[in-house]
């Protein structure tokens, strides 16, 4: 199977294209490069050819002979997406839009779209926990494009193209083109480089976790299910055993980064909170199982930066928070404010 894989440059994607290509899968990939200064360590064996472009201006043509195309690249958050929604919309939901339409146009039988579990945004009152029939709820435009890239590219499901939506749970673990902009991977940095683990929140909020290799492992078995199976399915992806209170994640860093002090700060405005059930995702893809938890992935997460001896400033570097890096672009003249290269 052929496969184009958008965000290659990115956390999930640098990870999912070698991942794939080690499966028997040849992988082309796509990015912008935004992030592709930013190696926070190696990373060996073969990668997936690369091609440099813009999701906004991607043809049928750059898609014409994949049997898929596994698309990651959007703006990547919550903080990002709320910068300028309409631009966020343009990018996020305007762009995949067109890249469904593209990949449909040129044949291309499956699309594997990896959402995210932020559309809950926060749980119904009385509510447990919230599973793919809940109806969304999204707080932010991050997640509203998610559940218009869903409601648009479900729409164009037919005999011949097989779409369907990964609903990632919060990632976190190890990767070459790191992201410390997300819980997990943040509160281990903290640990690291302060010996403070510091909440931004007074940590009640409920957050489901997933590891970057849980994800890649979903995308896999998305692509060798029969396309019938997953024609326009929806899957949250994660476990139900990893929904963790944020001051529980807190607690978990702190088991396995010994001699730091958790510091709790206020409530916030932001009001997303959900517990998330993941039983569906094994009734449509059997094989899937996630084989990471929080505290397995903090001592990845540990193992790396002792073999790399992380530094503060490596931890705070631009690449790896994603909004930091697109705003220094921006300064310096690089990107223009619809987020196009200035260059070349």
């Amino acid at each position: 199977m052929k496969v184009l894989v958008t965000g290659t440059d990115g956390y999930i994607g640098c990870l999912l294209g070698p991942y794939l290509m080690e499966r028997g899968f040849d992988v082309v990939g796509l990015d912008t490069g935004y992030y592709r200064q930013g190696w926070l360590y190696p990373m060996a064996g073969p990668q997936p050819q690369q091609i440099t472009k813009d999701l906004r201006e991607i043809t049928a043509r750059d898609v014409e002979g994949f049997d898929a195309v596994c698309h990651l690249a959007e703006l990547s958050n919550d903080p990002i997406g709320q910068q300028d929604p309409a631009l966020t919309h343009e990018i996020n939901h305007g762009g995949s839009v067109r890249l469904a339409e593209a990949a449909k146009g040129a044949g291309v039988g499956r699309f594997v779209y990896t959402s995210s579990c932020s559309v809950y945004g926060a749980m119904p009152p009385n509510s447990a926990h919230v599973d793919e029939t809940t109806p969304p709820h999204p707080l932010t435009a991050y997640a509203e494009c998610k559940v218009k890239v869903e409601r648009d590219v479900g729409a164009m499901a037919d005999a011949s193209f097989s779409p369907c939506f990964l609903r990632n749970a919060t990632a976190y673990g190890a990767s070459p083109r790191q992201r410390f902009d997300i819980v997990l991977n943040d509160l281990c940095g903290l640990a690291w480089t302060t010996k403070k683990i510091k909440l931004n929140s007074d940590g009640s909020a409920w957050r489901p976790l997933v590891h970057v290799l849980d994800i890649c492992e979903a995308v896999y078995q998305s692509l060798k299910a029969p396309r019938d199976a997953v024609r326009g399915a929806i899957m949250n992806v994660g476990s139900s055993e990893q929904n963790y209170r944020v001051i529980d994640i807190a607690r978990t860093v702190a088991k396995v980064f010994p001699d730091c002090d958790i510091e709790i700060g206020q409530a916030t405005a932001d009001n997303r909170s959900y517990c998330v059930k993941f039983d569906h995702i094994r009734r449509v893809l059997p094989e899937f199982g996630c084989r990471w938890d929080a505290e397995k992935g903090a001592r990845q997460l540990l193992e790396v930066f002792k073999r790399i001896d992380m530094t503060e400033e490596m931890f705070r570097a631009p690449p790896y928070t994603r909004l930091k890096m697109l705003m220094h672009f921006r300064k310096i003249g690089l990107l223009n404010d619809r987020l196009f290269w200035n260059i070349g």
